[in-house]
Order: C-alpha cells, then sequence, then structure tokens
C-alpha cells in the first residue's frame, strides 16, 4: 500500500486504526488526533476561510467577508460517545462570529456540521468555573434551533 495512493479520510482512518491498537496497548490514552487540524481543514476549504496561524486567539478562520469562524470537531467512538466540544475560551468577549462543529463518527464520516452563530452559544452552553470556560454539548434542541445552520452536505462534497 502506498500512502499516496489514499484519500484524505482513507489517511484519517489507517491513522484512527493506529491509534485504537496504540491505545489498546497503553502508549496512548485518546483517539482524537489529528482532528482538530483535520477539522479546520476540511472547513476552511469548504466556507472558503483564510486559516489563521495557531497563535490566534478565539477564532480559526476568517471569511472573504471578514466572518470570524471558531472550528470544533468532535470523534465518537463506541467508547465515548460524548459530543462535548472542547472549552470556548472567553466567550463573552466575543472573539469570533460564528462556531463550525463537526461530530464524526469512529470512522471519519460526518454526524453532524453546524454553523453556529456566537450568540446562540451563549442559550446552551454552560460556563465552567474549574476550566475557566463555556462548554457546549452537541447534542437536543442546539440541534434543530432554527438560527443553526447545517453545513454538512458543503462539507461531504
Amino acid at each position: 500500500m502506498q500512502l499516496t495512493d489514499l484519500t484524505v479520510k482513507e489517511l484519517l482512518q489507517l491513522q484512527a486504526s493506529v491509534t485504537k491498537e496504540l491505545k489498546a496497548r497503553g502508549v496512548v490514552r485518546t483517539q482524537n488526533n489529528p482532528l482538530g487540524d483535520y477539522t479546520e481543514w476540511l472547513v476552511a476549504r469548504a466556507l472558503n476561510l483564510d486559516l489563521q496561524a495557531n497563535s490566534q486567539a478565539g477564532y480559526d478562520g476568517i471569511g472573504n467577508d471578514g466572518l470570524r469562524v471558531q472550528i470544533k470537531g468532535r470523534r465518537v467512538t463506541p467508547a465515548n460517545q460524548s459530543r462535548q466540544l472542547s472549552a470556548i475560551r472567553k466567550y463573552a468577549e466575543k472573539d469570533f462570529d460564528v462556531l463550525a462543529a463537526v461530530i464524526y463518527d469512529e470512522d471519519f464520516s460526518i454526524l453532524e456540521a453546524l454553523l453556529i452563530p456566537h450568540e446562540v452559544i451563549g442559550d446552551y452552553a454552560s460556563y465552567r468555573q474549574h476550566v475557566n470556560a463555556h462548554i457546549l454539548i452537541l447534542k437536543g434542541a442546539i440541534l434543530t434551533d432554527p438560527r443553526v445552520q447545517s453545513i454538512k452536505e458543503t462539507l461531504c462534497r
């Protein structure tokens, strides 16, 4: 097998299999990398965003119209079905305009892909003092909120 012959998704599936085996051997503790970088790449490509430097606080990409997009991904597996996104820091400072959130299944197929306006996050996220951040879980009413836009079809092209 030549890695150059594989699609991006096939490479991620291979990585997921390797990580699963490393976890079974006790070498690694989680199965989430390189999820963040892949999600940023996927969303930026689909929405024509200019990805910002990793040191840019508050948002990951910016659109031609100046829209600031924070991008988060989560992969659910049979061992961990949580849809909790990573911490949203400094929410009150409104460093981003919209959150692009992508939930993958175990083999990196997209289950949910949403654009969530900043103000909508406040209706569903809860502030957790011990992490000094807002926590958003992508399940329940937020999935059908009319202010939230699905971008799943855009990402799957």
